[in-house]
C-alpha cells in the first residue's frame, strides 16, 4: 500500500520561505470562518459532504453564498465520511467531509477507521465547543482529536486563527502524499468566529514528514538479479498501484517480463482482468489457480500489497520457498507480517517505470502453460437455475455493461461474488471497504463515486444486511438526482455469517436471518424507481432496466437463493492446502434448491 504512518506535532512545521501572496482583495481581515472556505477554494476542493450543527453554523454561513464549492447535504455523518471515500478512490483527489461537534464528530469514527485501513486520502473537519470550554463537559463537546488519533494519519485541533490556512494546506498535503491516509481538523467555534488576514501558502516542507518515493538503485539491481534468474515468477498486486495510478506502468512491467499477475481485493482493475497473464484475485476467496501460482512459484514481486491476513493465511507457510521482493512507499510495511529478500521503498509508479528499461523477457512458457491447465481444471464455478444466484447477477452486470462500470460493494459474500465474477479491467472501477470491512459502505460510497465520475455507471451492490444500514442516503441521492443503481442482492441473511455458521459452527445459525421491508416501495417512498427480480429469467431486463434509468437513482432487487456459499475458501489462518474448492457434491448436482433445472456456469478470470 502507499505511505508511512505518522506522527508529529504542529512543532515540527517548517514554514516555506516564500507564501503566495494574497491578492489585494484577500487582504482584509476575514473570519476563521471565512479563511476555512477561502482555502478549500485555494486547494481546489469542489465538493464536501457535511452535515451542519450549532459549532459549524459560521462555516455554512460563509458556505451559504459560494459557488465554487457544492455541498452534499448527507442524512448521516458516517454517510458524509464513506461518500468522501468513494469521491477519493473514484478520482483519486482528495475527499472531503465536514460535520458538527460531539455526535457528529464522533458518528465519522466509523468512516475514518475504514479510510484509515484503507489509505483513502480524505480530510474530515469537525467543529468543536469554544476553546475555553475544552475538558468543562460542555454542550455537544467530544475529545474528537483524542478519538480519532489511532485511526487517522494525523490530526490537528487548530487554536489560533492565523494558523487555519497553513493547517489547512498541512492536512491535504498530508492526507494526499506518500501513503494516503485520513486527516481530521478540530475546529473550535470560537477560533472559528475570530479574525485574521487570509495567506494561504504555495507550499508546506514538514522536518519529521518526508516520503521516499524513489526506488534505491542498489535494490533495483539485487531485484532485476532475482528475476533474471527467476522461471516461476509471479506479480502480487495491491492497492498501492490504484493509488499511485500506475496501472500502466504494471501493464508495461508484465507484458515485457511475461510475468503472471494476481491482485489483492483492493487491486482489482489495476491489470485488465481480460488479459492473459491475469489470474484473478488470491487470497482467502482468490482463485484457486492463483492461490497455487503464488504457493508454487519461485519469485513473489509484491507492488502496492502488505501482505494482510486475508492473503496470506498461515505467514509461515505463504510462497515458502519463494524469494520475495517487496515494492512499497511505506517502509513500516516491508517485512512487517512476512520477510523479504529485497525491500525497496519507494512510490509503485517510479519503481516501476526504473525497472521497465531494466528488465529482460523471461523465459515463462512452460510456466504459463502450467497456469492455463490449472485455469481449466479449477475455474470459478456456480450452479445456476430458475432460482437466482448472486453469482449470475454479478456476472451478468459485467456482461451487459462490458465491465465499464464502477462497481462499489458492500460487505459480506456478495463482495467476493463481485471480485470473482465481474472482470475488471479499468483502474478505479472497484471500490470497496477491505481492511476494517464495514457494512453500510456501499450506498454512500457509491454517492460520492457519482460526483466523480459522469463517464461510467456507478453501481452500488449490497446485500439486504449492509443496505439497511446506511440506507437513509436514498434521500440524498434523490435530492441531488445522483444516477447511483442500487443493487439489492436479497437472501433474508447476514450471508457471509451464516456461512461460516454452517461450515465452521455445526450449522447453528444464530442471529443471521434477517426481515427486510419491501424495497420496491421503499423506493417509491423515497421517490425513486424500483424494480424486482424473482427469478433468473427476469435478472437480465431488471439490470438493463435500472442502467436505463439516467436521472437519479434506481433500487433493484434480486431474490436470491437464501443459501449459498463462496468458494474457493481458504479457512482463516489456513494456508494453500486447505483451500476448499467447489465442493464435489454441487459438480455431481446433489446439493441445490431446483435441482432438476440447475446447469453448472464456469468462469475463468483471465
Amino acid at each position: 500500500m502507499n505511505a508511512a504512518r505518522i506522527s508529529f506535532t504542529n512543532r515540527d512545521v517548517t514554514m516555506p520561505h516564500q507564501k503566495e501572496t494574497s491578492p489585494p482583495s484577500q487582504s482584509r481581515l476575514m473570519t476563521g470562518s471565512e479563511i476555512f472556505v477561502r482555502s478549500l477554494i485555494a486547494e481546489g476542493v469542489e465538493i464536501v459532504f457535511g452535515y451542519p450543527g450549532g459549532a459549524v453554523i459560521g462555516i455554512y454561513d460563509a458556505l451559504h453564498d459560494i459557488s465554487d464549492i457544492k455541498h452534499i447535504l448527507t442524512r448521516h455523518e458516517q454517510g458524509a465520511v464513506h461518500a468522501a471515500e468513494g469521491y477519493a478512490k473514484a478520482s483519486g483527489k482528495p475527499g472531503v467531509a465536514l460535520v458538527t461537534s460531539g455526535p457528529g464528530a464522533t458518528n465519522t469514527v466509523t468512516g475514518i477507521a475504514d479510510a484509515y485501513m484503507d489509505s483513502v486520502p480524505i480530510v474530515v473537519f469537525t467543529g468543536q465547543v469554544p476553546l475555553k470550554l475544552i475538558g468543562n463537559d460542555a454542550f455537544q463537546e467530544a475529545d474528537i482529536v483524542g478519538i480519532t488519533r489511532p485511526i487517522t494519519k494525523h490530526n490537528y485541533l487548530v487554536r489560533d486563527v492565523n494558523e487555519l490556512a497553513t493547517t489547512i494546506k498541512e492536512a491535504f498535503y498530508v492526507a494526499t502524499t506518500g501513503r494516503p491516509g485520513p486527516v481530521l481538523v478540530d475546529l473550535p467555534k470560537d477560533v472559528m468566529a475570530s479574525k485574521a488576514t487570509f495567506d494561504y501558502p504555495k507550499k508546506i516542507s514538514m522536518r519529521s514528514y518526508n516520503p521516499h518515493v524513489e526506488g534505491h538503485m542498489k535494490q533495483l539491481e539485487k531485484a532485476i538479479a532475482l528475476i533474471a534468474k527467476s522461471k516461476r515468477p509471479v506479480l502480487y498486486v495491491g492497492g498501492g498501484a490504484i493509488l499511485s495510478n500506475a496501472s500502466d506502468e504494471l501493464k508495461e512491467f508484465a507484458r515485457k517480463t511475461r510475468i503472471p499477475v494476481t491482485t489483492t481485493l483492493h487491486g482489482l482493475g489495476s491489470y485488465p482482468e481480460n488479459d492473459e497473464l491475469s489470474m484473478g484475485m488470491l487470497g482467502m476467496h482468490g482463485t484457486w489457480y492463483s492461490n497455487t501460482a503464488v504457493h508454487y512459484c519461485d519469485l513473489l514481486i509484491a507492488v502496492g500489497a502488505r501482505f494482510d491476513d486475508r492473503v496470506t493465511g498461515k505467514t509461515e507457510a505463504f510462497a515458502a520457498e519463494a524469494k520475495k521482493i517487496h515494492i512499497d512507499i511505506d517502509p513500516s510495511a516491508i517485512s512487517k507480517n512476512v520477510k523479504v529478500d529485497v525491500p525497496i521503498v519507494g512510490d509503485m509508479k517510479k519503481v516501476l517505470a526504473k525497472l521497465i528499461p531494466m528488465v529482460e523477457a523471461l523465459d515463462t512458457k512452460d510456466w504459463l502453460q502450467t497456469i492455463k491447465q490449472w485455469k481449466s481444471e479449477h475455474p470459478l464455478r456456480y450452479r445456476n437455475g430458475k432460482l437466482i444466484r448472486m453469482q449470475h447477477v454479478i456476472q451478468k452486470i459485467g456482461e451487459i455493461t462490458k465491465g465499464n462500470a464502477v462497481m462499489v460493494t458492500d460487505v459480506g459474500q456478495h463482495q467476493m461474488w463481485a471480485a470473482q465474477f465481474f472482470k475488471y479491467i479499468h483502474p478505479r472501477t472497484h471500490i470497496t471497504s477491505g481492511g476494517l470491512g464495514t457494512m453500510g459502505f456501499s450506498l454512500p460510497a457509491a454517492m460520492g463515486a457519482a460526483f466523480a465520475r459522469k463517464d461510467l455507471p456507478i453501481i452500488s451492490v449490497s446485500g439486504d444486511g449492509g443496505i439497511q444500514m446506511n440506507i437513509q442516503e436514498i434521500a440524498t441521492c434523490v435530492e441531488n438526482k445522483v444516477p447511483v443503481k442500487i443493487f439489492i442482492l436479497n437472501n433474508g441473511y447476514l450471508g457471509m455469517v451464516r456461512q461460516w455458521q454452517e461450515l465452521f459452527w455445526r450449522k447453528r445459525y444464530s442471529q443471521v436471518a434477517m426481515f427486510s421491508p419491501d424495497f420496491v416501495k421503499l423506493a417509491d417512498a423515497y421517490g425513486c424507481p424500483g424494480f424486482r427480480a424473482s427469478t433468473t429469467d427476469e435478472v437480465e431486463d431488471v439490470i438493463k432496466s435500472a442502467l436505463a434509468v439516467k436521472d437519479g437513482p434506481v433500487i433493484a432487487e434480486f431474490k436470491v437463493v437464501q443459501e449459498d456459499n463462496v468458494y474457493p475458501m481458504i479457512p482463516a489462518g489456513q494456508t494453500w492446502n486447505e483451500i476448499i474448492d467447489f465442493p464435489e457434491e454441487e459438480l455431481s448436482n446433489v446439493a441445490g434448491e431446483d435441482l432438476e433445472s440447475e446447469e453448472l456456469v464456469t468462469l475463468t478470470k483471465g
